[in-house]
Formats: C-alpha cells, sequence, structure tokens
C-alpha cells in the first residue's frame, strides 16, 4: 500500500436544516452517522450545521461584512470529502442547501497551476431525509450540481430516509436506525473513501 493509500483522509459534512442549533436534525443526525461510518474508514474530520454561521447570499468566495462561508469553504478545500446533508422542503433540496451549492458555484472561476478546479480530486456525497418520497430527486439536483463545481461522486454516494407521505414521524424519532438506511450509509462510506483514495494516488490531468 502506497503512502497515498493509507494516509487518512478529512471529511466535512454541511448540514443544510433550516434550524440553528440546539435545536434537534433529522439532517444533522443523519449527517453524524455518515461521518460515523466514514470514520470506521479511517476518516477524520468535523459536522458544521450551517444556520449556525452567516453565510451570505451570493455566489462568491468572499461576499464581505461579515460573511462566514470563506470559513466554510476553507474547511472545504481542506478536505477530501464532502458530505452534504439535506432536509427535503416541498419536493427538493432546502434553501440552505441550495445557498451553499450556490456559493460552491464559484470555484468554477478557482484553479490551480494547471488550469483543475481546486475541487478536483475531492469527493462528495448526499445525505437527505424527509417524511414525503423525493430523496431520489433530491439527490439528483445535488449530484448534478456538485459535479458541476469539481466533485467526483462514487457510485450509491447517497444514503437517505423518507418515512410515509402525510405521516409526522421525523428520522430522529425513530427507535432505531432503519436496516436499510444503515446500509445505504456503510455502502456510501465505502465507496465514496475507496475513490477519494484512488484521486489522491491518481490525480486528474491538467485542463
Amino acid at each position: 500500500m502506497t503512502t497515498s493509500e493509507s494516509a487518512p483522509l478529512r471529511a466535512v459534512a454541511l448540514v443544510c436544516t433550516l434550524s440553528p442549533s440546539p435545536a434537534p436534525s433529522s439532517s444533522h443526525l443523519l449527517a453524524e452517522q455518515t461521518m460515523a461510518a466514514l470514520g470506521e474508514h479511517g476518516v477524520i474530520g468535523k459536522v458544521v450545521r450551517i444556520a449556525d454561521h452567516d453565510v451570505h447570499a451570493g455566489i462568491g468566495t468572499d461576499m464581505g461584512n461579515g460573511d462566514a462561508w470563506p470559513a466554510v469553504r476553507e474547511a472545504v478545500l481542506g478536505s477530501d470529502i464532502l458530505v452534504l446533508s439535506t432536509p427535503i422542503w416541498l419536493g427538493h433540496p432546502s434553501s440552505t442547501a441550495q445557498r451553499v451549492m450556490e456559493r460552491l458555484n464559484a470555484e468554477m472561476s478557482e484553479t490551480d497551476d494547471e488550469g483543475r478546479m481546486l475541487t478536483y480530486g475531492k469527493v462528495a456525497a448526499v445525505c437527505v431525509v424527509g417524511n414525503e418520497d423525493g430523496a431520489h430527486k433530491v439527490g439528483a439536483d445535488l449530484f448534478q450540481g456538485l459535479n458541476d463545481v469539481g466533485f467526483s461522486l462514487a457510485p450509491n454516494a447517497i444514503t437517505y430516509w423518507v418515512g410515509e407521505a402525510m405521516h409526522k414521524t421525523d428520522y430522529q424519532d425513530l427507535d432505531a436506525t432503519p436496516e436499510a438506511t444503515a446500509a445505504a450509509t456503510a455502502t456510501l462510506a465505502a465507496n465514496t473513501v475507496h475513490l477519494a483514495r484512488r484521486l489522491k494516488s491518481a490525480p486528474y490531468p491538467a485542463s
């Protein structure tokens, strides 16, 4: 095993619940479970709840006037893996998740000396929770956007839970993690780490 294959990987999970801490959040819970699954593969990192920070609207790397995005961006660029966790609202990712994607859009103009986006070589994964069906649609939206701004995605790079339509149960209210969700989280972690290690040892070619 080469050094790049055995070196520890870093991950950051951006939780896009609309509720700031200390409010309970199903999106936060699934993000923590995903980070724990990544940890089983030697990944270290942290969870950041975006609602706890004053991330301004815009598509720049720094919108000024106390914008909290530059610090979040530093955590993203300092990581090998980005986990984006969102609830479903009206069939779409949360407005917070959309804001994160809009801020990540600025990375399309940020390149290294060889013309590659700074996000090249970084791997993304998605967590989705909601009380209605729609996890695949939300995942598709985020997958496309994350790929556009330079992230790679492994097979099955999504874990999710959705309750029955019209019901009020939240993921965080369940007595135990459903087996299907736990299995999806484990697969996400294994495949995402595998891809991250491969890209670390064999970067994309110059643009």
